[in-house]
Protein backbone atom coordinates (compact mmCIF):
# COMPACT_ATOMS: atom_id res chain seq x y z
CA UNK A 1 0.00 0.00 0.00
CA UNK A 2 1.31 3.46 -0.94
CA UNK A 3 0.55 6.47 1.26
CA UNK A 4 0.47 9.97 -0.21
CA UNK A 5 -0.16 13.28 1.53
CA UNK A 6 -1.25 16.24 -0.61
CA UNK A 7 -1.06 19.69 0.96
CA UNK A 8 -3.74 21.87 -0.59
CA UNK A 9 -7.23 20.97 -1.84
CA UNK A 10 -7.43 23.18 -4.91
CA UNK A 11 -7.28 22.05 -8.55
CA UNK A 12 -3.63 20.96 -8.41
CA UNK A 13 -4.29 18.87 -5.30
CA UNK A 14 -7.36 17.09 -6.63
CA UNK A 15 -5.87 16.46 -10.06
CA UNK A 16 -2.89 14.87 -8.31
CA UNK A 17 -5.23 12.69 -6.24
CA UNK A 18 -7.10 11.68 -9.40
CA UNK A 19 -3.83 10.74 -11.07
CA UNK A 20 -2.70 8.68 -8.08
CA UNK A 21 -6.01 6.81 -8.06
CA UNK A 22 -5.72 5.99 -11.74
CA UNK A 23 -2.12 4.86 -11.37
CA UNK A 24 -2.39 2.64 -8.27
CA UNK A 25 -6.11 1.90 -7.98
CA UNK A 26 -6.91 0.32 -4.62
CA UNK A 27 -3.22 0.15 -3.71
CA UNK A 28 -3.00 3.78 -2.57
CA UNK A 29 -4.33 5.91 0.28
CA UNK A 30 -4.40 9.66 -0.27
CA UNK A 31 -4.93 12.31 2.40
CA UNK A 32 -5.60 15.86 1.14
CA UNK A 33 -4.81 18.47 3.79
CA UNK A 34 -6.11 22.03 3.92
CA UNK A 35 -5.90 24.80 6.50
CA UNK A 36 -9.53 25.73 5.80
CA UNK A 37 -12.43 23.44 6.74
CA UNK A 38 -13.65 23.66 3.12
CA UNK A 39 -12.09 22.28 -0.08
CA UNK A 40 -11.41 23.49 -3.63
CA UNK A 41 -8.99 26.36 -3.00
CA UNK A 42 -9.17 29.05 -5.67
CA UNK A 43 -12.24 27.47 -7.24
CA UNK A 44 -14.07 28.66 -4.13
CA UNK A 45 -12.17 31.83 -3.24
CA UNK A 46 -10.37 32.91 -6.42
CA UNK A 47 -12.62 32.34 -9.42
CA UNK A 48 -14.90 35.34 -9.96
CA UNK A 49 -18.32 34.87 -8.32
CA UNK A 50 -20.09 35.69 -11.59
CA UNK A 51 -18.23 32.87 -13.41
CA UNK A 52 -20.26 29.99 -12.04
CA UNK A 53 -19.63 27.76 -15.06
CA UNK A 54 -15.91 27.69 -14.22
CA UNK A 55 -16.67 26.73 -10.63
CA UNK A 56 -18.52 23.69 -11.99
CA UNK A 57 -15.17 21.88 -12.30
CA UNK A 58 -15.49 21.16 -8.56
CA UNK A 59 -17.91 18.36 -9.48
CA UNK A 60 -14.98 16.52 -10.99
CA UNK A 61 -13.00 16.95 -7.78
CA UNK A 62 -15.96 15.71 -5.77
CA UNK A 63 -15.99 12.49 -7.80
CA UNK A 64 -12.37 11.96 -6.77
CA UNK A 65 -13.05 12.94 -3.16
CA UNK A 66 -15.87 10.42 -2.75
CA UNK A 67 -13.59 7.47 -3.43
CA UNK A 68 -12.81 5.51 -0.28
CA UNK A 69 -9.06 5.75 -0.78
CA UNK A 70 -9.14 9.57 -0.79
CA UNK A 71 -9.75 11.60 2.36
CA UNK A 72 -10.13 15.35 2.86
CA UNK A 73 -8.37 16.50 6.03
CA UNK A 74 -9.65 20.03 6.57
CA UNK A 75 -8.91 22.46 9.40
CA UNK A 76 -5.32 21.21 9.69
CA UNK A 77 -2.37 23.55 9.13
CA UNK A 78 0.92 22.03 8.03
CA UNK A 79 3.66 23.74 9.99
CA UNK A 80 1.73 24.31 13.21
CA UNK A 81 -0.67 21.37 13.63
CA UNK A 82 1.72 18.92 12.00
CA UNK A 83 5.24 19.43 10.66
CA UNK A 84 6.64 18.54 7.27
CA UNK A 85 9.12 16.19 8.93
CA UNK A 86 6.26 14.33 10.61
CA UNK A 87 4.41 13.98 7.32
CA UNK A 88 7.55 12.68 5.61
CA UNK A 89 7.87 10.03 8.29
CA UNK A 90 4.23 8.98 7.92
CA UNK A 91 3.74 9.11 4.13
CA UNK A 92 5.72 7.71 1.19
CA UNK A 93 5.37 11.03 -0.63
CA UNK A 94 4.26 14.54 0.34
CA UNK A 95 3.02 16.72 -2.52
CA UNK A 96 2.80 20.49 -2.05
CA UNK A 97 -0.24 21.81 -3.92
CA UNK A 98 -0.49 24.98 -1.87
CA UNK A 99 -0.88 27.36 -4.79
CA UNK A 100 0.35 30.93 -4.52
CA UNK A 101 -1.92 32.64 -1.99
CA UNK A 102 0.16 35.77 -1.33
CA UNK A 103 0.20 39.01 -3.29
CA UNK A 104 3.42 40.02 -4.99
CA UNK A 105 4.24 43.53 -3.76
CA UNK A 106 4.75 46.42 -6.16
CA UNK A 107 7.68 47.65 -4.11
CA UNK A 108 7.04 51.36 -4.67
CA UNK A 109 6.73 54.35 -2.36
CA UNK A 110 3.39 54.75 -0.58
CA UNK A 111 2.32 51.14 -0.92
CA UNK A 112 1.35 51.10 2.76
CA UNK A 113 -1.25 53.88 2.37
CA UNK A 114 -4.85 53.09 3.18
CA UNK A 115 -7.29 51.65 0.62
CA UNK A 116 -4.54 49.95 -1.40
CA UNK A 117 -5.02 46.19 -1.70
CA UNK A 118 -3.44 43.26 -3.46
CA UNK A 119 -5.70 41.17 -5.63
CA UNK A 120 -5.42 38.07 -3.41
CA UNK A 121 -6.86 40.11 -0.55
CA UNK A 122 -9.45 41.99 -2.59
CA UNK A 123 -10.67 38.94 -4.51
CA UNK A 124 -10.69 37.03 -1.23
CA UNK A 125 -12.88 39.77 0.24
CA UNK A 126 -15.64 39.54 -2.35
CA UNK A 127 -15.33 35.75 -2.53
CA UNK A 128 -15.68 35.24 1.24
CA UNK A 129 -12.23 33.95 2.17
CA UNK A 130 -12.13 33.98 6.00
CA UNK A 131 -8.70 35.63 6.00
CA UNK A 132 -10.00 38.64 4.05
CA UNK A 133 -13.67 38.89 5.01
CA UNK A 134 -12.94 41.87 7.25
CA UNK A 135 -11.03 43.86 4.62
CA UNK A 136 -13.67 46.65 4.40
CA UNK A 137 -12.49 48.61 1.33
CA UNK A 138 -13.79 52.17 1.05
CA UNK A 139 -15.79 52.50 -2.18
CA UNK A 140 -17.06 56.02 -1.48
CA UNK A 141 -14.54 57.71 -3.81
CA UNK A 142 -14.96 58.36 -7.52
CA UNK A 143 -11.76 56.83 -8.89
CA UNK A 144 -10.46 53.27 -8.69
CA UNK A 145 -7.17 52.09 -10.16
CA UNK A 146 -6.53 48.45 -11.02
CA UNK A 147 -2.88 47.67 -11.76
CA UNK A 148 -2.21 44.77 -14.11
CA UNK A 149 -3.05 43.55 -17.60
CA UNK A 150 -4.25 40.01 -16.89
CA UNK A 151 -7.62 38.37 -16.30
CA UNK A 152 -7.52 39.02 -12.56
CA UNK A 153 -7.40 42.76 -13.26
CA UNK A 154 -10.39 42.34 -15.58
CA UNK A 155 -12.27 40.38 -12.90
CA UNK A 156 -11.69 43.11 -10.32
CA UNK A 157 -12.71 45.89 -12.70
CA UNK A 158 -15.84 44.01 -13.78
CA UNK A 159 -16.92 43.25 -10.22
CA UNK A 160 -16.44 46.91 -9.25
CA UNK A 161 -18.51 48.02 -12.24
CA UNK A 162 -21.50 45.71 -11.99
CA UNK A 163 -24.94 46.59 -10.70
CA UNK A 164 -26.61 44.49 -8.03
CA UNK A 165 -28.96 42.99 -10.62
CA UNK A 166 -25.98 41.78 -12.65
CA UNK A 167 -24.91 39.56 -9.76
CA UNK A 168 -28.03 37.38 -10.12
CA UNK A 169 -26.89 33.77 -9.98
CA UNK A 170 -23.47 34.70 -8.57
CA UNK A 171 -22.09 33.60 -5.22
CA UNK A 172 -20.57 36.93 -4.27
CA UNK A 173 -20.83 37.21 -0.48
CA UNK A 174 -23.38 39.57 1.02
CA UNK A 175 -20.90 41.88 2.74
CA UNK A 176 -19.28 42.63 -0.63
CA UNK A 177 -22.60 43.00 -2.43
CA UNK A 178 -23.76 45.47 0.23
CA UNK A 179 -20.60 47.55 -0.22
CA UNK A 180 -20.82 47.52 -4.01
CA UNK A 181 -24.48 48.50 -3.90
CA UNK A 182 -23.58 51.93 -2.44
CA UNK A 183 -20.34 52.40 -4.39
CA UNK A 184 -19.69 55.91 -5.74
CA UNK A 185 -17.12 54.88 -8.36
CA UNK A 186 -17.26 56.66 -11.69
CA UNK A 187 -13.92 55.72 -13.24
CA UNK A 188 -11.99 52.44 -13.08
CA UNK A 189 -8.54 52.81 -14.64
CA UNK A 190 -6.69 49.63 -15.62
CA UNK A 191 -2.96 50.40 -15.67
CA UNK A 192 -0.36 48.39 -17.57
CA UNK A 193 3.35 48.96 -18.20
CA UNK A 194 3.23 47.68 -21.78
CA UNK A 195 0.86 47.89 -24.73
CA UNK A 196 -1.98 46.04 -26.44
CA UNK A 197 0.27 43.35 -27.96
CA UNK A 198 1.60 42.39 -24.52
CA UNK A 199 -1.64 42.02 -22.57
CA UNK A 200 -2.41 38.71 -20.83
CA UNK A 201 -6.18 39.18 -21.01
CA UNK A 202 -8.25 36.56 -22.80
CA UNK A 203 -11.00 37.33 -25.35
CA UNK A 204 -13.91 35.99 -23.31
CA UNK A 205 -13.11 38.14 -20.27
CA UNK A 206 -12.49 41.24 -22.39
CA UNK A 207 -15.72 40.70 -24.29
CA UNK A 208 -17.72 40.77 -21.06
CA UNK A 209 -16.90 44.46 -20.65
CA UNK A 210 -19.10 45.25 -23.66
CA UNK A 211 -22.20 43.93 -21.91
CA UNK A 212 -22.18 45.76 -18.58
CA UNK A 213 -25.33 47.67 -17.65
CA UNK A 214 -23.76 50.83 -16.28
CA UNK A 215 -20.14 50.73 -17.49
CA UNK A 216 -18.34 51.07 -20.77
CA UNK A 217 -14.68 50.41 -21.65
CA UNK A 218 -12.38 53.00 -23.21
CA UNK A 219 -9.07 52.59 -25.05
CA UNK A 220 -7.08 55.53 -26.43
CA UNK A 221 -6.77 54.92 -30.19
CA UNK A 222 -3.25 56.36 -29.98
CA UNK A 223 -2.20 53.37 -27.85
CA UNK A 224 -3.11 50.91 -30.60
CA UNK A 225 -0.46 49.78 -33.12
CA UNK A 226 -1.17 49.65 -36.83
CA UNK A 227 -3.85 47.03 -37.40
CA UNK A 228 -1.65 45.16 -39.89
CA UNK A 229 0.76 44.38 -37.03
CA UNK A 230 -1.91 42.20 -35.38
CA UNK A 231 -1.29 39.54 -38.04
CA UNK A 232 1.83 38.27 -36.25
CA UNK A 233 -0.07 37.57 -33.01
CA UNK A 234 -1.26 34.15 -31.95
CA UNK A 235 -5.04 33.77 -32.53
CA UNK A 236 -6.17 34.26 -28.91
CA UNK A 237 -4.17 37.45 -28.43
CA UNK A 238 -5.30 38.71 -31.82
CA UNK A 239 -8.92 38.34 -30.67
CA UNK A 240 -8.11 40.17 -27.44
CA UNK A 241 -6.54 43.06 -29.33
CA UNK A 242 -9.58 43.13 -31.61
CA UNK A 243 -11.68 43.77 -28.50
CA UNK A 244 -9.42 46.67 -27.53
CA UNK A 245 -9.89 48.11 -31.00
CA UNK A 246 -13.66 47.83 -30.61
CA UNK A 247 -13.44 49.64 -27.26
CA UNK A 248 -11.53 52.47 -28.91
CA UNK A 249 -14.24 52.78 -31.57
CA UNK A 250 -17.18 53.24 -29.19
CA UNK A 251 -18.73 56.63 -30.00
CA UNK A 252 -19.02 59.23 -27.27
CA UNK A 253 -22.80 59.26 -27.66
CA UNK A 254 -22.93 55.69 -26.40
CA UNK A 255 -20.68 56.49 -23.43
CA UNK A 256 -22.94 59.28 -22.24
CA UNK A 257 -25.56 56.82 -21.00
CA UNK A 258 -23.12 54.91 -18.76
CA UNK A 259 -22.29 55.95 -15.19
CA UNK A 260 -18.88 54.23 -15.04
CA UNK A 261 -15.97 54.27 -17.46
CA UNK A 262 -13.38 51.50 -17.51
CA UNK A 263 -10.31 53.21 -18.92
CA UNK A 264 -7.32 51.20 -20.20
CA UNK A 265 -4.20 53.26 -19.45
CA UNK A 266 -1.40 51.38 -21.20
CA UNK A 267 2.31 52.24 -21.47
CA UNK A 268 2.20 53.43 -17.85
CA UNK A 269 4.61 52.19 -15.14
CA UNK A 270 3.66 52.83 -11.48
CA UNK A 271 6.22 55.02 -9.67
CA UNK A 272 4.66 55.94 -6.33
CA UNK A 273 1.37 56.35 -4.53
CA UNK A 274 0.26 59.76 -3.32
CA UNK A 275 -1.77 60.62 -0.27
CA UNK A 276 -1.63 61.10 3.49
CA UNK A 277 -2.92 58.12 5.42
CA UNK A 278 -5.09 57.10 2.46
CA UNK A 279 -4.29 56.92 -1.23
CA UNK A 280 -5.36 59.83 -3.46
CA UNK A 281 -3.36 59.18 -6.61
CA UNK A 282 -0.86 57.03 -8.49
CA UNK A 283 2.10 58.66 -10.19
CA UNK A 284 3.16 56.75 -13.31
CA UNK A 285 5.87 57.09 -15.93
CA UNK A 286 5.01 56.87 -19.60
CA UNK A 287 6.78 53.92 -21.21
CA UNK A 288 7.58 52.53 -24.63
CA UNK A 289 8.11 48.89 -25.54
CA UNK A 290 11.55 47.85 -26.78
CA UNK A 291 12.18 44.16 -27.56
CA UNK A 292 9.16 43.26 -25.47
CA UNK A 293 10.21 45.24 -22.39
CA UNK A 294 8.73 48.43 -20.96
CA UNK A 295 11.27 51.26 -20.97
CA UNK A 296 10.63 54.55 -19.18
CA UNK A 297 10.51 57.77 -21.22
CA UNK A 298 10.89 60.21 -18.32
CA UNK A 299 7.38 61.63 -18.81
CA UNK A 300 5.27 61.34 -15.65
CA UNK A 301 1.68 62.07 -14.72
CA UNK A 302 -0.79 61.33 -11.91
CA UNK A 303 -3.89 59.14 -12.10
CA UNK A 304 -6.51 60.02 -9.46
CA UNK A 305 -7.04 57.05 -7.15
CA UNK A 306 -9.38 56.70 -4.16
CA UNK A 307 -9.05 52.89 -4.28
CA UNK A 308 -6.22 50.78 -5.69
CA UNK A 309 -6.13 47.04 -6.35
CA UNK A 310 -2.77 45.64 -7.49
CA UNK A 311 -3.10 42.56 -9.72
CA UNK A 312 0.52 41.91 -10.63
CA UNK A 313 0.94 38.30 -9.52
CA UNK A 314 1.21 35.96 -6.57
CA UNK A 315 3.75 34.11 -4.44
CA UNK A 316 3.64 30.77 -2.66
CA UNK A 317 4.05 30.61 1.11
CA UNK A 318 7.43 29.19 2.19
CA UNK A 319 7.41 26.17 4.49
CA UNK A 320 10.25 25.77 7.01
CA UNK A 321 12.76 23.19 5.82
CA UNK A 322 11.55 23.18 2.20
CA UNK A 323 13.81 24.89 -0.38
CA UNK A 324 12.16 28.04 -1.73
CA UNK A 325 12.96 30.19 -4.76
CA UNK A 326 12.48 33.71 -3.39
CA UNK A 327 12.85 35.41 -6.75
CA UNK A 328 10.25 33.24 -8.49
CA UNK A 329 7.99 33.07 -5.42
CA UNK A 330 7.62 29.26 -5.60
CA UNK A 331 9.28 26.14 -4.25
CA UNK A 332 12.68 25.31 -5.69
CA UNK A 333 12.18 22.13 -7.68
CA UNK A 334 13.34 20.00 -10.57
CA UNK A 335 10.19 19.31 -12.62
CA UNK A 336 8.21 18.75 -9.43
CA UNK A 337 10.87 17.07 -7.29
CA UNK A 338 12.02 19.14 -4.30
CA UNK A 339 13.69 16.71 -1.86
CA UNK A 340 13.45 12.93 -1.49
CA UNK A 341 9.81 12.30 -0.66
CA UNK A 342 8.72 15.93 -1.22
CA UNK A 343 7.17 17.10 -4.49
CA UNK A 344 5.18 20.08 -5.74
CA UNK A 345 2.52 20.73 -8.38
CA UNK A 346 0.55 23.63 -9.80
CA UNK A 347 1.45 27.18 -8.88
CA UNK A 348 3.61 25.89 -6.03
CA UNK A 349 5.78 24.26 -8.71
CA UNK A 350 5.72 26.64 -11.68
CA UNK A 351 4.51 29.94 -10.24
CA UNK A 352 1.13 31.61 -10.92
CA UNK A 353 0.76 30.79 -14.61
CA UNK A 354 -1.65 28.78 -16.69
CA UNK A 355 -5.32 27.96 -16.40
CA UNK A 356 -7.18 25.63 -14.05
CA UNK A 357 -6.81 22.85 -16.61
CA UNK A 358 -3.03 23.32 -16.72
CA UNK A 359 -2.89 21.69 -13.30
CA UNK A 360 -4.15 18.35 -14.61
CA UNK A 361 -1.04 17.35 -16.58
CA UNK A 362 0.98 18.74 -13.68
CA UNK A 363 -0.71 16.31 -11.28
CA UNK A 364 -0.35 13.33 -13.58
CA UNK A 365 3.29 14.22 -14.21
CA UNK A 366 4.24 14.33 -10.55
CA UNK A 367 2.52 11.00 -9.88
CA UNK A 368 4.69 9.44 -12.59
CA UNK A 369 7.77 10.80 -10.81
CA UNK A 370 6.57 9.45 -7.46
CA UNK A 371 6.03 6.05 -9.09
CA UNK A 372 9.53 6.14 -10.57
CA UNK A 373 11.04 7.01 -7.20
CA UNK A 374 9.07 4.28 -5.41
CA UNK A 375 10.21 1.71 -7.97
CA UNK A 376 13.85 2.80 -7.83
CA UNK A 377 13.94 2.70 -4.04
CA UNK A 378 14.70 6.42 -3.84
CA UNK A 379 11.92 6.80 -1.25
CA UNK A 380 13.10 4.01 1.02
CA UNK A 381 11.74 0.57 1.77
CA UNK A 382 8.13 1.62 2.26
CA UNK A 383 5.96 0.25 5.05
CA UNK A 384 4.98 3.67 6.35
CA UNK A 385 1.93 4.18 8.53
CA UNK A 386 0.19 6.80 6.42
CA UNK A 387 -3.37 7.61 7.42
CA UNK A 388 -3.34 5.34 10.49
CA UNK A 389 -0.26 7.08 11.87
CA UNK A 390 -1.68 10.53 11.21
CA UNK A 391 -4.96 9.63 12.90
CA UNK A 392 -3.06 8.66 16.04
CA UNK A 393 -1.09 11.91 15.91
CA UNK A 394 -4.25 13.96 15.41
CA UNK A 395 -5.96 12.29 18.36
CA UNK A 396 -2.94 12.86 20.54
CA UNK A 397 -2.91 16.58 19.68
CA UNK A 398 -6.66 17.06 19.79
CA UNK A 399 -6.92 18.19 16.16
CA UNK A 400 -10.48 18.83 15.02
CA UNK A 401 -10.39 17.34 11.53
CA UNK A 402 -13.11 18.34 9.06
CA UNK A 403 -13.87 15.52 6.61
CA UNK A 404 -15.45 15.65 3.16
CA UNK A 405 -18.69 14.38 4.69
CA UNK A 406 -18.54 17.34 7.07
CA UNK A 407 -17.94 19.63 4.10
CA UNK A 408 -21.09 18.38 2.41
CA UNK A 409 -23.05 19.46 5.50
CA UNK A 410 -21.38 22.88 5.37
CA UNK A 411 -22.22 23.12 1.67
CA UNK A 412 -25.84 22.23 2.37
CA UNK A 413 -26.07 24.94 5.02
CA UNK A 414 -24.60 27.50 2.63
CA UNK A 415 -27.14 26.57 -0.04
CA UNK A 416 -30.01 26.95 2.45
CA UNK A 417 -28.73 30.39 3.49
CA UNK A 418 -28.45 31.68 -0.10
CA UNK A 419 -30.27 34.84 -1.11
CA UNK A 420 -32.81 34.44 -3.91
CA UNK A 421 -31.15 33.36 -7.16
CA UNK A 422 -27.72 32.70 -5.63
CA UNK A 423 -26.26 29.18 -5.38
CA UNK A 424 -24.93 29.68 -1.85
CA UNK A 425 -24.11 32.18 0.88
CA UNK A 426 -20.60 31.29 1.96
CA UNK A 427 -19.60 31.17 5.58
CA UNK A 428 -16.82 33.70 6.02
CA UNK A 429 -15.87 32.60 9.53
CA UNK A 430 -14.03 29.34 10.23
CA UNK A 431 -15.86 28.69 13.50
CA UNK A 432 -19.19 29.12 11.73
CA UNK A 433 -18.11 26.60 9.12
CA UNK A 434 -17.22 24.07 11.77
CA UNK A 435 -20.48 24.62 13.66
CA UNK A 436 -22.45 24.06 10.44
CA UNK A 437 -21.24 20.46 10.11
CA UNK A 438 -23.35 19.59 13.16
Amino acid sequence: MHHIAIIGSGPAGYYTAEAAQKHWGDDVRIDIFDTLPVPYGLIRTGVAPDHQSIKGVSRRYEATALNENVRFVGNVTVGSDVSMDELRELYDAVVLATGAPNDRPLGIEGEDLGNIFGSAAFVGWYNGHPQFAGLDPDLSGKNAVVIGMGNVALDVARILAKTEAEFAGADIVTHALDALRVSSLQTITIVGRRGPHQIMMTPKELGELMHLDRATPRVDPADLPEEAEDAILEPGLRKSVAHLRSFAAIPESERADKAIEIDFDMFASPLRFLGEGKVTGLEVERTKVETGRAVGTGETYVIPADLVVSCIGYRSSPIPGVPFDERAGRFANDEGRILPGIYCVGWARRGPTGTIGTNRPDGFGVVEKIAEDLTSGALGAGGKEGRTGFNALAEQRGLDIVTFRDWKKIEEAEAKAAREGAPREKFVDIEAMIRARG
